[in-house]
Formats: C-alpha cells, structure tokens, sequence
C-alpha cells in the first residue's frame, strides 16, 4: 500500500509543480500595479491557458492536472466557509437577506430563461447563472462540479464574469453619486450583485467605510446560498440524466459542500482565532489559484472561439438583470 501511495504521489508532482508554478505566478503578478485590477483567480486561468495553447501539456503533467481540478478544488470551495460566520449573515438584518436572496433566485432564474433563448448550451448558462447570481469565479467551479461543463465552458463562463464584474467596480461608484444612494443602501446594492468578493469589496470602499461593512457583510451572506443551490443543482441534474435512462452517469452529489457549511459553523464558534482564520483564507485563496491553473491547462483557444458571441451576450443580460432588480429592491424596501 506504501509502494502504491509513492508511486501515486511520483505521478502527481510533474503536474502538481506546473500548477504550483502558475498559480504563484499568478498570485505574484496580481501585486504588480499595471494588472492589479485582474483577480489572482483569473490571471492563474489564462497563464494555464497560455501553457496548453502554445507549448501543450504533456503526458506527465496530465495526473498532476487532474488532481488539482478535482481534488484540490473541492478542499478550497470547502474552505471557503471560513469567510463567513453566522453573526455576520445576522448583520445584515431580515430584510436585507431577503433583498439578497430575491435577486440570486430571480438572477438565475432569468439567466436560465435568457441562455434559452440565446441557444446557449446547457451548461454554459448554468455556470454564467451561478457565477452571476453567487460568487463569481468560486460558484462557478462549484457549480461544475454538477453540471460537468468542458473547460472551455468553465473559462468562458469566468471570463465573462470577470469582464463584467470589473465594470461594475468602474460603474456603481457613479451611478450611487448620480442617485445620491446612502452609504447603506448602496453598499447592500454592491453585495447583493456585483460577481466576486474582491469587487464588491473594491466598489463598496469607494463609498466609504459604512457601504465597504454593509457590501461584505450581504455579499458573505450571499455566498452562504452557494451550498443549497449547488446541492439543488445537483439532484435535478441526477433526476435529468435518471429520466434519459442514463443511470450509468448520475451527476455526483457535491457532498464537499457539507464541509463547506461545517467550516461556516467552526467559524462562527470562536473555536479559531482570527489570525488563524485569515490563514485558511490565503490558503483557499491559492487554492483555488492552483485548480484554475489547471482548468486553463484543459482549456483550448480554439474551442472557445467555437462559442461565439452569445454566451457573452448572456453574460452582459445577467449582470443588467441582477443590478437593476437588486437596486429597484433596495429603493423599494430599503432606501
């Protein structure tokens, strides 16, 4: 068994350095002020993807690869918990969760329709739908996980995510100053739809240091509906594919995001001190770094192009969609 384990371990480290490399790359290159504003998640997706479309990946690093895709990514979306505790969700009050839990059921929703219409594939539309509705770039790996989308879709779908949420960051400061929101309102209108974390969290300083508490505080509680919708996801697509007859291939259940609940509880315990706490969030961080490196080492230029326009035109209808309906709530029963 010994023997077994080693010469497992000997397979997995060609791939596991290269993924190593890229993603410290990433991670580096992300401090340096010119590309500042592109995320450590996705400047580790087009290295990876620089890697395969111009050198290839070979044979070695294939085991490697995989391991961080699967493996890898599982443990950073479980860890992803100790961003959240159950005092900050209180924080941001009933009605505000309800503002935030409206517009993600409503965003997906729509985008699901939407993706239809376009003739986007299935689950292309669903990862934009996650990524847009919950946290960007960790719901949309979580999410595939279920829906089991090539690479070029988990790509594309960040890439789209990403251009948008940017916009947002440049676009909500404005809009706020335009509309004279409160500092409240419009940090509760960052988190309840701009895409990742870091651009919520970006926008909402903009507003100073109340809109920066209240945009963390709906965005954290907002990516605590990561788990009931990935584990809903999850059992139509094993009832989809029972329907086809396709017993053989059941969609798995992502159990992992048990963990993922079961960190929020050990976070929201006291049981870990802050230091530590920041600790396990650099490390989920990398690591997730590390599985978007190897999805662009799987992610071919050539099969993107194949996608055209329309996912991207998906893409910018989800992000209309998510601000308007968010931003009409709030002035609605907030503001």
């Amino acid at each position: 068994m010994l023997a077994n384990a080693r010469i497992n371990l000997r397979n997995l480290l060609p791939g596991l350095a290269l993924t190593l490399v890229l993603a410290t790359a990433a991670w580096w290159l992300h401090k340096v002020p010119q590309v500042s504003a592109i995320s450590t998640l996705m400047l580790a997706i087009l290295l990876g993807m620089v890697v395969r479309n111009t050198i290839g990946v070979q044979a070695a690093w294939q085991p490697g690869v995989r391991f961080s895709m699967r493996r890898l990514l599982r443990l950073a979306i479980m860890l992803l918990g100790f961003q959240l505790s159950m005092h900050q969700i209180w924080q941001v009050g009933g009605l505000g969760f309800l503002i935030v839990a409206a517009t993600l059921v409503s965003t997906f929703l729509f985008t699901l329709w939407l993706g239809k219409r376009l003739g986007v594939n299935r689950q292309l539309t669903e990862l934009i739908a996650s990524g847009t509705s919950i946290c960007g770039a960790s719901a949309v790996v979580a999410t595939n996980t279920v829906v089991e989308g090539s690479d070029e879709d988990v790509a594309y779908a960040i890439a789209v995510i990403t251009a948008f949420g940017t916009a947002s960051v440049v676009l909500y400061p404005l809009a706020a100053t335009f509309l004279g929101m409160p500092a409240s309102a419009y940090g509760l209108w960052t988190g309840s739809s701009i895409h990742e974390i870091a651009q919520v969290i970006a926008a909402a300083f903009q507003g100073g240091s109340i809109s920066a508490q209240y945009g963390a505080i709906s965005k954290l509680s907002r990516v605590m509906l990561l788990a009931p919708v990935v584990f809903t996801m999850g059992m139509l697509a094993t009832r989809r594919r029972g329907a086809a007859g396709n017993q053989a291939s059941k969609a798995p259940m992502p159990w992992f995001l048990l963990g993922f609940l079961a960190m929020i509880l050990v976070n929201s315990s006291g049981l870990i001190s802050a230091a530590w706490t920041a600790r396990l969030v650099l490390v989920n961080q990398f690591l997730l770094a590390l599985a978007l490196a190897a999805m662009g080492l799987e992610t071919s230029i050539q099969k993107l192009r194949m996608a055209g326009l329309r996912p991207f035109l998906l893409g910018s209808g989800a992000w209309c969609f998510i601000s308007v309906l968010s931003l009409s709530l709030i002035r609605l029963l907030y503001w």
